[in-house]
């Protein structure tokens, strides 16, 4: 239940539309539901925004269908990161309405779409390696209600293919750089723009790279003002925070 359901449902009652007893069925869920296994956390769009998002990485297969029944059930949007085939599978037996986005690893269930922002977010990756973890990123802003201007493979090895998408990127309220290797590409965009950058080091790169330890360290001691750092491959937490920063009124 998000702010503008819950003012909906107190203004109803108010109103005599509804009485004590039905709402309180409607609030039956609220604050969180306990399955057991998870408690569904029905709060957090109040508090902040954004529904509970689901983790799935590490859940089994019956525990993500039950908690994307349940959420679904109660009306909200059901969002899934780090997700496989089989789990989409198993939530779409239960829900045909979910999408799967494969390359991105998420599942969507869309019952309430968010108001889009007048301003897009950049996504910018250095290498076509570092697709997966920027699709999951840029899926995650526009299931947040943003849009989205993705530019592939601009890497500094070839920094002639940023250059030339720099117009496209001063349009942007916030900018998401994703970078394996060693990670050059934050410092250069935060360099070049006024915007604020989300920098996210992949696990992209040869042994001396870590698995993302050095990407992650070139980021996090960039000299470039404005780049903040997300975790390695974590594309989610810099999509969330990019629409968090996008739709500051």
């Amino acid at each position: 239940m998000n702010r503008e359901a819950l003012k909906d449902l107190l203004n109803e009652l108010s109103e005599g539309k509804i009485n004590v007893e039905e709402a309180i069925d409607k609030l039956k869920y609220f604050p969180y539901s306990d399955l057991g296994f998870a408690r569904i956390d029905h709060h957090r769009e109040i508090r902040t925004g954004y529904p509970e998002i689901v983790f799935c990485e590490g859940k089994t297969t019956a525990q993500v269908r039950d908690i994307f029944r349940h959420i679904s059930e109660t009306g909200q949007n059901a969002i899934g990161t780090r997700a496989n085939k089989e789990k989409y599978e198993v939530v779409s037996s239960i829900a045909p309405e979910a999408i799967w986005y494969e390359e991105a690893r998420i599942i969507s269930i869309i019952k309430n779409k968010n108001k889009e922002a007048a301003t897009p977010v950049a996504v910018i990756t250095a290498g076509t390696s570092d697709i997966p973890v920027a699709e999951e990123a840029a899926v995650t802003c526009e299931l947040l209600g943003n849009r989205v201007n993705r530019i592939y493979d601009a890497g500094v090895a070839g920094i002639h293919r940023l250059f030339d998408k720099l117009s496209d990127i001063k349009k942007c309220r916030v900018v998401i750089v994703i970078a394996g290797m060693e990670g050059a590409l934050a410092s250069v965009v935060g360099g070049l723009i006024d915007k604020p950058v989300i920098a996210v080091p992949t696990s992209v790169g040869y042994g001396a790279n870590f698995n993302g330890i050095s990407a992650l360290l070139a980021m996090l001691t960039s000299c470039a003002s404005g780049v903040s750092v997300v975790n390695i491959d974590n594309g989610f937490g810099a999509g969330f925070n990019a629409s968090m920063i996008n739709q500051l009124k």
